[in-house]
């Protein structure tokens, strides 16, 4: 079988090329074309179509900005599958892109499958409605997605959570606290907390003054800066005293005791990594905002950990809420020896129940294979 993917972006890069090593061995005859990484390219034994460096754009303004190079991407991405004779169009999440791939290949007959879900079941629910047209079946990485779907009448299976195994792996191989401090110039014996404020400048702006505020309140813990790829020292000049460690963002919250993180990904990494953690995101602090957001949003947290536990497992400080006060209440109920911890470590025990076993690429890949010999 011939099987044309995309992935737009790093992430997607790094699930889709475990993704393609696991259809080689269910598909000993498989071709592949793509849009996509190195990690992709490495996997397929081939170049990609598109680079995925030249496809990432984020935000409204960077959008804007690029709308005639994605244009172009996109007449050169729907040229190449219709060119390429292939059996079937796997989409790797990014959704804006892949939505207008999935309808192209559906046009043309090529069955289409979706792996990690765009996030509909938290914003633009209106995606549903084409991506139960053009999709044969949602590959979930959530469990709760699952029943979601199903709502709307898609043909939807969870496959597993890949971050699991990708976590379980890094953990292996993160280095202990006192490796971890002796490389980067910090105390091994002093209690760690991790302060993750985000990756993007304004992130950083709006978390960080209020994460090195509540640091100040606990002069027994020892704060450090998960500094993100692509940021400089002035991003950082905000929480002056606190030392800056960069592209270690895992590792730091592994060792660490307690952390700060603004939400994403970096929640569920640290919630699988056995930290106690407070989510703070401040934005503009604005009520106004907040009660925007709860309107639009379609979903009871933002956070993954506590999406995925289906309760309250960590206090998410939103907007108005994020507060030096508010947070700093939060962290201190999740010290050493309360029972906002245990309840937490707990929690992340159910959380690891419900993503189960490794092998999501696996699964995915048996499902796929499985589903075109029967088309």
């Amino acid at each position: 079988m011939h099987y044309f993917i995309c992935a737009g972006e790093p992430s997607g890069d790094l699930h889709a090329a475990a993704l393609i090593k696991e259809i080689k061995k269910a598909d000993t005859e498989a071709k592949f074309t793509f849009l996509g990484g190195d990690l992709m390219a490495e996997a397929a034994g081939c170049e990609p179509v598109i680079h995925y460096s030249a496809m990432a754009y984020m935000g409204f303004s960077e959008v804007l900005r690029n709308l005639r190079t994605i244009g172009t991407n996109i007449k050169t991405a729907k040229k190449a599958l219709a060119e390429s004779g292939a059996d079937c169009f796997i989409a790797v999440d990014y959704p804006g892109f892949n939505l207008k791939l999935a309808k192209f290949a559906y046009s043309m007959g090529v069955p289409v499958y979706w792996y990690i879900s765009p996030k509909v079941w938290a914003w633009k629910e209106y995606r549903v409605k084409a991506l139960r047209k053009y999709v044969r079946k949602m590959l979930c990485i959530l469990p709760f997605e699952v029943e979601f779907y199903r709502k709307h009448r898609m043909e939807a299976v969870y496959v597993g959570n890949p971050s699991l195994e990708e976590i379980d792996a890094r953990l292996a191989k993160a280095p202990s606290k006192e490796e971890f401090c002796k490389a980067n110039g910090l105390r091994s014996d002093l209690p760690v907390l991790a302060l993750v404020p985000g990756s993007r400048r304004g992130e950083i702006k709006n978390n960080l003054p209020v994460m090195a505020q509540v640091a100040s309140k606990h002069p027994g813990l020892q704060p450090v800066i998960a500094g993100a790829p692509g940021r400089s020292a002035a991003d950082y000049s905000i929480a002056s005293g606190i030392p800056v460690v960069y592209n270690c963002t895992f590792d730091l919250m592994a060792i660490a005791d307690e952390a700060l993180v603004t939400s994403g990904t970096a929640t569920l990494e640290c919630a699988l990594a056995g930290t106690p953690q407070v989510v703070c995101y401040r934005a503009n602090a604005s009520r106004l905002s907040y009660n925007i957001m709860k309107m639009i949003l379609k979903i009871p947290f933002v956070s993954l950990p506590n999406l995925i536990a289906g309760k309250k497992v960590i206090s998410e400080m939103l907007v108005h809420q994020c507060t030096v006060e508010g947070v700093d209440a939060e962290l201190s109920a999740i010290m050493p020896g309360t029972q906002g911890r245990i309840e937490m470590l707990e929690g992340y025990s159910l959380i690891r129940r419900k993503l189960g076993e490794h092998g999501a690429a696996r699964r995915a890949a048996e499902v796929i294979t499985d589903n075109l010999k029967q088309i």
